[in-house]
Parts: C-alpha cells; sequence; structure tokens
C-alpha cells in the first residue's frame, strides 16, 4: 500500500475516509470507545496543531503502519499528543530523528500484530451472541467498554517487566559495542514434515497444532531463562544469554514434544557468537548457521557449531571427550574430591559444507547420565 504526506487513518484495512459516506455507525463508536476521543483533524491539521512539519508527521505514522487517509477529518487529540511527543524527544535532543522513527515502526508492528490476534482469536470468541436472536454487533460494544481498561493495564504492566529485565541485560553489558553486537547462544526448532502436514490435515487442525507449538515453546524458553525472538509457524527462534541455559531449553523442546502423541519430530540447530540485535530481532552470521544446522539436525536431535561447544567445555557444562570425563573422574577419586559434574555430553560430527557458510564442523548434543 502506497503511503503519501497526506498522514494516516487506522490500520491499513479499515478505510477512515469512509466517515463521511456512510460508515457502519457501530463501527464509528467503537473506534471513540477505543480511542477515547472524536475525529477533529485532517492530517495537515494535526501535524500543525502538533507543531510538526507534514513531512515529519507522515513519516512517523508510516513508521507506525497507519494507511493513507488523504485529507479526511480522522484524528484526534491523541494522535496530536503522540506526534508532539516524539517529536519533543527529537527536539530535546534525547532521540535522533532517525531513532524516533524506529521507536514507531517497532512499537506500531508489535502492537499492530498484538491487536489482530486479540480481534482474531480472542474477541471473535467472546462476541458470540449468547442468545439466539442477538447480533454481535449488540454484545462487541459493552464487552470492549468493560475489556479495555483491563486489558490496558495489562499491557502497560508486561511493557514494564519486559524493559525492565531488556534494560538489566544492557547495563551488563561489558561495553557500548556489546549493547548491539553481543554474544549469544541462539537456535531454531523447526517441526519435521510440516509441509507434508499442511496437506493432509485440515486447516482448523492445523491452527490448532500451530498454536500448541508456539505456546509450548514459548512457555519452556521463557521458564528456562531464554528469550523467545520470534515464531514462523512451524519455526520458533531462541536466544540466551548463555550457551547452558541455550543448550537446556534445546534439549527440553525435543524432550517435551517427544512425550506429545500429537505433535511431529523436531530438529534444533544452534549457534554461539557475535549477534546484532534490532528492533528485538537477531541478525548475523551466528543466526544463519544456526538456521543452516536446523535444516541438517537429525529427527528428535540438538545439532550446533563448534563455537557452541567449546563455550560449554569452556564453562565446564560438557566435557570435550568421554576419554576426558573418564580421566578427570578417576583423577578426583584418587584424591578424595568429587569429580566434575557435566550436564550435557557432546559428539563431533562429520564437517561438511553449509550453504552460504564454508564448512562447519556440527557437533550433536545430549544430556549426561539422565541429567535434567
Amino acid at each position: 500500500m502506497t503511503v503519501d504526506d497526506t498522514g494516516p487513518g487506522e490500520q491499513d484495512r479499515t478505510d477512515p475516509s469512509a466517515a463521511d459516506s456512510g460508515e457502519d455507525p457501530l463501527a464509528l463508536r467503537l473506534e471513540q470507545l477505543i480511542l477515547g476521543a472524536e475525529r477533529r483533524y485532517t492530517p495537515f491539521q494535526a501535524a500543525r496543531s502538533a507543531g510538526v512539519s507534514m513531512e515529519l508527521a507522515s513519516r512517523f505514522w508510516r513508521a507506525m503502519g497507519f494507511a493513507d487517509i488523504g485529507q479526511a477529518k480522522a484524528l484526534t487529540e491523541a494522535d496530536v499528543l503522540a506526534l508532539r511527543r516524539l517529536a519533543g524527544l527529537v527536539e530535546a535532543g534525547l532521540l535522533s530523528e532517525a531513532m524516533a522513527v524506529q521507536v514507531a515502526r517497532s512499537t506500531g508492528q508489535t502492537t499492530a500484530r498484538l491487536a489482530e490476534w486479540q480481534i482474531d482469536s480472542f474477541l471473535e470468541g467472546l462476541t458470540e451472541p449468547p442468545e439466539p436472536g442477538m447480533t454481535r454487533t449488540e454484545v462487541t460494544y459493552p464487552l470492549v467498554e468493560l475489556l479495555l481498561p483491563e486489558l490496558e493495564e495489562f499491557l502497560v504492566y508486561v511493557w514494564r517487566r519486559q524493559l525492565a529485565a531488556a534494560t538489566g541485560r544492557v547495563v551488563q553489558a561489558a561495553d557500548d559495542e556489546e549493547m548491539v553486537d553481543r554474544r549469544l547462544a541462539v537456535g531454531f526448532a523447526d517441526l519435521v514434515g510440516f509441509t507434508r502436514l499442511t496437506r493432509r490435515m485440515e486447516e482448523e487442525e492445523l491452527g490448532e497444532l500451530v498454536e500448541a507449538f508456539e505456546t509450548t515453546a514459548a512457555d519452556l524458553v521463557a521458564a528456562r531463562g531464554g528469550r523467545l525472538i520470534k515464531t514462523l509457524g512451524d519455526e520458533v527462534l531462541f536466544a540466551a544469554d548463555d550457551a547452558g541455559t541455550a543448550a537446556d531449553i534445546a534439549l527440553r523442546l525435543v524432550e517435551t514434544l517427544a512425550n506429545d502423541e500429537t505433535m511431529p519430530e523436531l530438529r534444533v540447530g544452534m549457534a554461539f557468537g557475535t549477534v546484532t540485535t534490532r528492533m528485538g530481532d537477531v541478525f548475523g552470521t551466528t543466526v544463519n548457521l544456526a538456521s543452516r544446522l536446523t535444516s541438517i539436525a537429525p529427527r528428535d536431535a540438538v545439532l550446533m557449531d563448534s563455537a557452541f561447544a567449546k563455550e560449554l567445555i569452556r564453562t565446564g557444562e560438557a566435557p570435550s571427550s568421554e576419554a576426558e570425563a573418564a580421566e578427570a573422574a578417576a583423577t578426583a577419586e584418587k584424591e578424595g574430591e568429587e569429580p566434575p559434574s557435566y550436564r550435557f555430553a557432546l559428539q563431533p560430527m562429520w564437517q561438511r559444507p553449509v550453504r552460504g557458510l564454508g564448512v562447519v564442523e556440527p557437533w550433536l548434543l545430549t544430556r549426561r547420565n539422565g541429567e535434567q
């Protein structure tokens, strides 16, 4: 969708300019309820009231994902205030103009996905007419009126919690460069044979399977101290600050899905190294390598790169070989000490070429001696 310098309205699929051409009265009432104000301004008027150039206002609106509405009167006081706040951060020198646009884009993308999910999966079910003869429109308004303040408070609470956690990770970084380019353990977990499943399963069944997979993965990653970066239907990308945490998450994902007869087999690829973070996502050679290793990992198994294996060995979470583990145990016994306790076992695999990354040496990860 092309967006010109005239500004936004509502999200892409709804044209706010319909306000003056017979737009559904309930839709307008719902919009006013949710936004908390009536439509008062055209985009030009909103920009002028905020003291912002039309060009900058348009950049902000595009970044937030709002559709072009020409010069329809579809904006509210909240739109003016939002422009004023963003522009004020730039004027005060707290954010550069490029960073303010990035803030608008990341916020818009995240909340757009959240809003779509809430409507498609949450409100759609709740607004089913409870009695014969009632229409969905008769149910929607009072329900939104009750839910809106609660959902708003909950959203702010979760955002503050997540912001506190992210800030804590940043301030613990060793230097300024590490705030953006950090050493992380990243992993992809991929459902095996998903394409074949899409041809055999009904859409509703497939949707339930994907939702169950994403929910299981998200809960497990969070509980074990990792971060779910994104979900891609049949695949999830997660990260952790240390290799041991990521290794535990990967094995628990495989173990959990293996015990669920409704789930396909899983394969996981992981890599450890420098990762660039942008807008909550991760990029770089380390991420690409983890993705490639996933495609060659055995079913119900975890494959990692040599850097990941070396990090587990360095931190004492895995021996470099079974011979080393046996030698360490014998030495400890001879000296009357406790033998080293390793959580993981590593098995070197055949070196192989990986598209775009040259020759890599994968390692197979397993638990050691029933460790959990």
